[in-house]
């Protein structure tokens, strides 16, 4: 389950074990996202942007949508970001504290980044420029450096590796998936085709209303030179397009990349007419400083030439921050973010983040349902009012998608089995946490097998379809008796899915 990184459910564990709840999950999240105005001004600072500049990007940075509705969720993207900033404001102040404690700080940091998922990894080529720009510190301490390696290495994604070589027989686990895709088999369609699906993802319409007409129509309309190379390279679903951001596709989004190009477009101006020299040096030399701005932009490369993923956007939020100081460098900058349209503009950029987080559908600011119910008794059968009630209602109830299931087993059960498909969500048969188990099974599993470790089992529609047979074609070949029977809406895109309760008789 955990073959991509662990990091995230590392901490989660403690909490769901001591609090028999997953209400404070959320702060994992959370309290990382408060760190962050604070991190960005440092890093940024100590790579030679000027302090007005650092001052309004550290704001406008966060306001980022991927960061909004990630920062109250349980997603493990926006989790990694301090991580990231860590691993390089460590390094950074090693240089001018001289302190060894810092380079084992940025060790640690760019450990646990491998560990929260390996998309993270390529940019931990900024903290090992860092590291070997001190290395003389490390050397003078190497009996307490090798213990700190040690210790990396047991909090990295090493330990995950070792384990998927050995289960999986390959260190990304990637043999396990039944995505052909994930890993790019072209690194040219992987470079440009990434650049064209971050381009997409971050300059959409926050409040995309023809969301549904460019997914169907996107790969009809655009130039096969350009949709051949993507189908064949990438999973599927790479024109796709939300309504709303969320949390499962979206990335810094429209108002922060528009106002960035902006910013960029009119510093060359400024540049151009002459009003503007270099920029600040900050602490680091000269080449030290142009390396660890250059660092984060090759790791970029590196993950575009070797994903296949079509959710690029929120895949490298951790790349956010430390990609922005190269591109907001310069007295160019300065110039620009003291102009009046630009503090227009930044305004406008936060108002419509505050809009996106007031109707994020996981946790909506306003009473939508009850709203979307009354337009629809006026206007029944309006298609995006369907939409959005259908939306809605589904988001409202994802921290417990299967609780009508749950309902149907019994109340004193200790363990029970489930069948479901890779995106099915068994969190709410472990509820109450703490009373019972859930056991995986597999719809090929010997009957005698499943029969030694439970008695009921949950068992999925889709999964079923999935593996080519149906529910009486099972029940006949393992024996089971079906007990109740309900539907459940885990996605919006899927729609109502059958599950059912069965029962091994002993």
């Amino acid at each position: 389950m955990n073959y991509s990184g662990c990091g995230y459910e590392w901490l989660s564990a403690p909490l769901l074990l001591f609090t028999k709840s997953d209400r404070g999950l959320f702060l994992l999240n959370y309290l990382p996202y408060l760190l962050l105005p604070g991190l960005i001004f440092s890093v940024c600072t100590r790579l030679g942007v000027r302090a007005q500049v650092a001052w309004q990007w550290m704001w406008l940075l966060p306001a980022g949508y991927i960061f909004l509705v990630q920062s109250g969720n349980v997603g493990n993207d926006v989790f990694a970001v301090v991580y990231a900033l860590a691993m390089v404001e460590f390094g950074c102040r090693a240089w001018v504290s001289r302190r060894v404690g810092d380079l084992w700080l940025c060790i640690l940091a760019s450990a646990l980044l491998t560990s929260v998922k390996i998309s993270n990894a390529p940019l931990v080529l900024s903290g090992v420029i860092l590291v070997l720009s001190r290395f003389s510190l490390l050397r003078r301490n190497w009996v307490a450096t090798l213990f700190i390696l040690l210790l990396a290495a047991a909090v990295s994604f090493l330990p995950s590796a070792m384990a998927n070589k050995y289960y999986c027989g390959d260190y990304l686990g990637l043999s396990i998936e039944k995505h052909p895709h994930l890993e790019m088999k072209s690194p040219l369609v992987g470079i440009w085709g990434n650049a064209l699906q971050l381009s997409l993802d971050n300059f959409a319409p926050p409040f995309f209303v023809g969301a549904g007409w460019w997914n169907s129509h996107a790969e009809i309309i655009l130039p096969q030179a350009l949709v051949r190379p993507v189908l064949a390279n990438f999973d599927t679903g790479f024109f796709w397009l939300g309504e709303l951001p969320t949390e499962d596709w979206a990335g810094v989004g429209f108002g922060v990349s528009l106002l960035l190009a902006l910013s960029i477009v009119a510093s060359f101006r400024v540049c151009k007419a002459g009003k503007s020299g270099v920029g600040t040096t900050g602490a680091l030399p000269r080449g030290l400083r142009h390396a660890v701005l250059v660092a984060p932009w090759l790791a970029l490369l590196v993950y575009c030439s070797k994903s296949g993923l079509v959710t690029a956007a929120r895949e490298i939020t951790p790349y956010y921050a430390p990609l922005l100081p190269l591109l907001i460098l310069g007295r160019g900058q300065a110039e620009v973010v003291r102009r009046r349209w630009w503090h227009l503009m930044a305004v406008a950029v936060m108002l419509l983040a505050l809009a996106v987080l007031v109707v994020a559908p996981a946790r909506p600011l306003w009473p939508a349902q009850t709203i979307i119910s009354k337009l629809l008794a006026e206007h029944p059968g309006q298609s995006l009012l369907v939409r959005a009630q259908r939306v809605y209602s589904v988001y409202a109830g994802r921290s417990d998608p299967l609780a009508g299931v749950r309902d149907l087993l019994p109340r004193d059960l200790r363990v029970v089995g489930f069948m479901g498909d890779k995106d099915d969500i068994d969190i709410s048969l472990w509820r109450p946490y703490g009373s019972r188990r859930v056991e995986h099974f597999f719809l090929t599993d010997p009957p005698e097998q499943i029969r030694q470790h439970v008695q009921y089992v949950v068992l999925g529609g889709y999964n079923l379809k999935g593996c080519n047979t149906t529910l009486d074609a099972w029940l006949q070949q393992s024996g089971a008796e079906l007990i109740a029977t309900t539907n459940a809406m885990l996605k919006v895109a899927e729609g109502p899915q059958s599950w059912y309760v069965v029962k091994f008789n002993k």
